[in-house]
């Protein structure tokens, strides 16, 4: 399989081919979960854009909310979510040191730079104004959360459609897309699963923005991905779940924002990134929701 950077990007920090390439030079040998990378090329010469290669997995992604159509039992869908919720608990178990990936970030004050970091991402990529997003980021950079627990392997994407999981959805045998693999509070990484994850009782605007069929029956519910993550991480306190899950929601519309900001620019001309904007605001009223009702989940309206 190759990786290569989506065309038109202008982040200077994302997207890195040798960078994801290294990381799982270092991962594989430790998880057997991460691919295992074969080649790296920085020539532009060859395909016009850095690349790499990795080994080819076998297996089922869940990319849409509808499940390709797949007719999926409820029991099926249940065990499949908590495999899901128990691979990230497992990839943040992963010990660093044995990777070789201890110096991979900078884990202290991780979450304050990702606050400022992606509120000057959302400012650089703004083509209209958004209010909810500018008030989410205001109110989150007033609540960082004192740092709990030795820092974590973090994946920062990990949703069902990059994991590949085996034919009965029991296990998740793969984890794809380690672009923005890091090390820091481990908390931020399940904020943005749970900012990806939408509930069958959510608003329908909101579920058409779902990464994968968190909301057909039998799935775990987002407070639910909650409970089990914290009993699979040992059972701690998780603090404050709604700053996480305010995060993983002001991040999700940044990432939407830059898409539409390259089609807007011309730089892409996928038509699929036309209506971009839309889920930027549906995203930031989302958020918005959250923070009035003081939780995570019964966000309908």
């Amino acid at each position: 399989m190759l990786r290569r950077p989506p065309v038109g990007s202008t982040v200077k920090t994302a997207h890195d081919m040798g960078r994801e390439f290294r990381v799982l030079s270092k991962l594989a040998p430790v998880y057997p979960k991460a691919p295992r990378p074969l080649v790296h090329c920085d020539d532009l010469a060859v395909i016009g854009a850095p690349f790499y290669l990795m080994e080819r997995i076998r297996g089922i992604v869940l990319r849409d909310r509808r499940a390709g159509g797949l007719a999926i039992p409820p029991e099926r869908m249940r065990r499949c979510s908590e495999a899901a919720v128990d691979g990230l608990a497992e990839l943040h178990g992963i010990d660093l040191e044995a990777a070789g990936l201890a110096d991979l970030g900078r884990p202290a004050g991780y979450a304050a730079r990702q606050v400022a970091g992606w509120g000057e991402r959302w400012l650089a990529a703004k083509t209209d104004e958004v209010p909810a997003i500018d008030r989410a980021f205001a109110w989150l950079a007033e609540r960082i959360p004192a740092e709990s627990g030795p820092p974590a392997l973090l994946h920062n994407d990990y949703k069902y459609d990059n994991l590949v999981f085996s034919p009965d959805l029991a296990r998740v045998v793969a984890v794809l897309d380690w672009e923005m693999a890091t090390t820091g509070d481990p908390r931020m990484d399940l904020g943005y699963t749970l900012a990806c994850w939408v509930d069958p009782d959510d608003a329908p605007h909101l579920q058409a923005l779902a990464f994968g069929p968190t909301a057909l029956p039998g799935n775990l519910s987002r407070t639910e991905v909650a409970a089990r993550y914290a009993a699979a991480t040992g059972g701690g306190d998780l603090g404050d779940v709604l700053f996480f899950y305010v995060f993983g929601l002001a991040k999700l519309a940044v990432i939407a924002q830059q898409i539409y900001a390259r089609y807007r620019r011309g730089l892409t001309k996928d038509e699929r990134f036309a209506r971009l904007l839309d889920g930027v605001r549906v995203l930031g009223a989302t958020s918005t929701r959250a923070i009035e009702l003081g939780r995570i989940d019964r966000l309908e309206e």
